[in-house]
C-alpha cells in the first residue's frame, strides 16, 4: 500500500533515535570493559563498528534537517529582504540535498543478510556444451579466483576435476576474506557462453553453458549432522582420463542419506583430509539447502527480486564475437567481456545487482510499513 510520507517519516524518525540510543548504549558498555567477558567484549565491538557508520548518517541527516528549519524560521520571521533572500536560498539548496542524504540512510537501516559476513563455497560445473562448456567452466572458475585476488581475499582450491585439455567438468573453492558471500551471492545460476570454439573449422557460434553455486561457509553449530545419516565409500583418487594419480585409497565420497545429497573428494593424498574437505562442502550444501527454503517463503509475498537462487535459472551470458556481457535478471550488458573475464570489471556487474536488490527491498520496506 502506498503510506503517506508523513508516516514513513515517522517511522524514519524512530529508527535514527534507536541507532542513535544503540551506539550511546554500546559505547557506555565499553567504556566499563572490565566488567565484560572477553566474548561480550569482541560482540560489542563489532557492533559498534557495524553501527558506526548508520549513526554518523544519521547526524549528518538530523544536521541537515535542523539547518532546513532554522533556514525557514529565519525565511518567515525577518524583515530585512536580503536575509530573506539568502534563507530561501539556503532553504532550497537544504531542500535539495535532504532526499539524497535520507535514501542513503534508508538504505543503510536496511537488514542485512544475516550471511553476508560469511566466507564461501562456489561451485563452478560444465553444463551443455561438451568440450567448449567445460573451457568455459575453467574460464569461470579462473575469473573468481583472479576477482579473489584482487580482494585479497584467500583461494583455496578444494576438487578439480579437469577434462584433460585444459577444461573443467566441475571445480571446487573455498573462498574465504571480508564479505565474501556479499560480493559472490548473487553469482549462483547458468552462465551462458557464446563463442567460436578453437576445434571449429566453419566459424560457426556455438553456446554452451556452466552453473555456477555460491554457498554460505556453514559452522558446525548452523548445521546437525547425524553421523548414521553418512554413507562414506573410499576409493582411489584418478587424474583426468581415469589415470590413476594414487595408490591408496585416499578419496572419500560422503552421502547423505535424508537429501541424497553426494559429495566426492580426491585432491588430498590424505583420506582424513578428503574427508574434512566433503564434510565442510556437504555442510554447506544442507545451510544453502535450508536458506534457501526460508527465501522461498519471503518471496512468496514478494514482487521484485534480482534472481532466485535457483542453479537452473539463467543469469547471464558472455558473448564473444560482440565482447559484450549481459546481466539478464538487470537487463545490464558492458562491452567489457575481457575485462570482467579477468576479473577487475566483475565488481561492476556485481555492484549492479547489489543496488537493484537494495532498491527492491527499500520499495518493499516501504509499501509493507
Amino acid at each position: 500500500m502506498n503510506l503517506p510520507k508523513k508516516v514513513i517519516m515517522m517511522s524514519l524518525e524512530t529508527n535514527m533515535d534507536r541507532v542513535l540510543e544503540r551506539r550511546q548504549d554500546i559505547e557506555g558498555r565499553l567504556a566499563n570493559a572490565a566488567a565484560l567477558s572477553s566474548n561480550q567484549l569482541m560482540q560489542l565491538s563489532r557492533e559498534l563498528a557495524e553501527i558506526k557508520p548508520v549513526a554518523q548518517q544519521v547526524e549528518i541527516v538530523r544536521q541537515l534537517q535542523q539547518s532546513l528549519q532554522d533556514a525557514k524560521d529565519i525565511a518567515v520571521s525577518e524583515t530585512d529582504e536580503e536575509l530573506i533572500e539568502l534563507a530561501r536560498a539556503e532553504t532550497e539548496e537544504l531542500a535539495s540535498r535532504l532526499p539524497d542524504e535520507e535514501h542513503k540512510l534508508k538504505l543503510l537501516l536496511l537488514p542485512k543478510d544475516t550471511d553476508d559476513a560469511r566466507n564461501a563455497i562456489i561451485e563452478v560445473r560444465a553444463g551443455t556444451g561438451g568440450e567448449e562448456a567445460a573451457l568455459f567452466a575453467s574460464d569461470l572458475f579462473g575469473m573468481y579466483q583472479r576477482f579473489a585476488a584482487k580482494y585479497g581475499w584467500r583461494f583455496e582450491v578444494m576438487d578439480i576435476s579437469e577434462t584433460g585439455i585444459g577444461g573443467y567438468k566441475e571445480a571446487t573453492a573455498n573462498i574465504s576474506g571480508q564479505d565474501v558471500f556479499a560480493k559472490l551471492k548473487f553469482e549462483s545460476g547458468v552462465h551462458r557462453v557464446q563463442r567460436v570454439p578453437e576445434t571449429e573449422t566453419g566459424g560457426r557460434i556455438h553456446t554452451s553453458a556452466a552453473t555456477v553455486a555460491v554457498l554460505p561457509e556453514a559452522q558446525d553449530v548452523d548445521i546437525e549432522i547425524n553421523e548414521s545419516d553418512l554413507r562414506v565409500d573410499v576409493f582411489r583418487a584418478s587424474g583426468p582420463g581415469g589415470q590413476s594419480v594414487n595408490t591408496t585409497d585416499s578419496a572419500v565420497r560422503i552421502t547423505h542419506s535424508p537429501t541424497g545429497i553426494i559429495v566426492s573428494q580426491q585432491d588430498e593424498k590424505s583420506q582424513h583430509k578428503n574427508r574434512a574437505k566433503a564434510m565442510k562442502i556437504l555442510r554447506a550444501r544442507l545451510y544453502d539447502a535450508e536458506r534457501a527454503r526460508q527465501q522461498a517463503e519471503r518471496a512468496a509475498s514478494r514482487k521484485g527480486q534480482v534472481g532466485t537462487g535457483d542453479r537452473s535459472e539463467r543469469v547471464r551470458t558472455y558473448n564473444f564475437p560482440q565482447g559484450r556481457v549481459t546481466d539478464h535478471r538487470i537487463n545490464l550488458t558492458l562491452y567489457k567481456l575481457d575485462k570482467i573475464l579477468a576479473g577487475e570489471s566483475l565488481e561492476e556487474v556485481i555492484d549492479a545487482l547489489a543496488a537493484e536488490d537494495q532498491a527492491a527491498r527499500l520499495a518493499e520496506g516501504q509499501e509493507d510499513g
